[in-house]
Parts: C-alpha cells; structure tokens; sequence
C-alpha cells in the first residue's frame, strides 16, 4: 500500500469521527441545549466549548486540516484519474465545509457566547435569535462536509491501484 493510499485510508476514518461529532450536535446536542432553562444552556455550551480544546477531537478537527491540503498535494503529484479526483474533492470539502466553517462561523458565535453571563439580559436573546439557529445551521453545513470528505476518500480507496 502506497503512503498516499495509507493516508487516505485513515482520512476517511478521521473526517467520518467529525461527522459522527458534529452529527450527534445536529442531532439532538443543540436541541436539548435550547430546551434547557436559557441560561442553563448557554452555561453548558460555555463549557463545551472550553472543554473542547482539550480532546482527542479538537486534534482530529484540526489534524485533518493538515491532512487534507499535505493529502491533496500527494494525490496531485502522485494519483491519476478518478481516485486522483476524489482526493481533491474530499480535501477540499473538509477544508471549506470542515474547517472553513468552523474558523469563520462557529468559532466566532462560540468567542461571543463565550464572554456573555448566562444570566445576563443579552445572552437569551443572543442565543434563541442568533446563536442557536446560526451555530446549528453552519453545524449541518460541517456535518454533511465531513462525511462528504469521508465518502470522497473512501471512493478514493476503492479504485484499483491500477485505474
């Protein structure tokens, strides 16, 4: 197996753990958070948010952030074809949907919510008018780029070598 194909194959593992992430937020994370009292969700998100930093996802997020561009580059010079296309498609899905989205939309909401006192007169609104519905829309948009890379990558796999 060629390093190429090696770190497609554990690519497609690591974006479909971010999906599975993001998935579980979409999901039912966000909608529990917003039936919660508002400031017993924002509180809790707060803490998501600081914990974060300090897991095996945060490395895997931002892994595959350089991953992808270092994975592309590999596909570029040394893949042909179809298998050649599916890598380039999946690093860039990660990179604009993934990490794009998150650098520039969760990131930011996430810094906003962070500085408000759950209990302050702007948090519930902040959160039922802007953060909620945008931090979980760009969450959808995340979810589906990461198991969109992941399906690329995994077709990416699947080509014979030969092809």
């Amino acid at each position: 197996m060629s390093a190429v194909l090696a770190l497609t194959a554990v690519s497609v593992i690591a974006c479909a753990l971010v999906a599975g992430v993001f998935l579980a937020f979409s999901d039912f994370v966000m909608r529990s958070l917003d039936q919660t009292a508002r400031s017993g969700g924002i509180e809790t998100m707060q803490v998501i948010n600081r914990e974060v930093f300090r897991t095996v996802f945060m490395v895997v997020l931002v892994g595959m952030s350089i991953v992808s561009p270092v994975l592309m580059a590999l596909a570029w010079w040394q893949m042909h074809g179809a298998a050649q296309a599916w890598v380039l498609s999946g690093g860039a899905l990660y990179m604009v949907l993934v990490f794009g989205v998150t650098v520039a939309g969760n990131v930011p909401l996430n810094i906003r919510l962070e500085i408000m006192s759950p209990a302050s007169p702007e948090a519930a609104p902040f959160w039922t008018h802007e953060f909620y519905p945008r931090w979980t829309g760009l969450n959808h948009v995340r979810t589906f780029g990461a198991a969109a890379a992941a399906c690329c990558f995994l077709l990416a796999c699947l080509i014979p070598v030969h092809a």
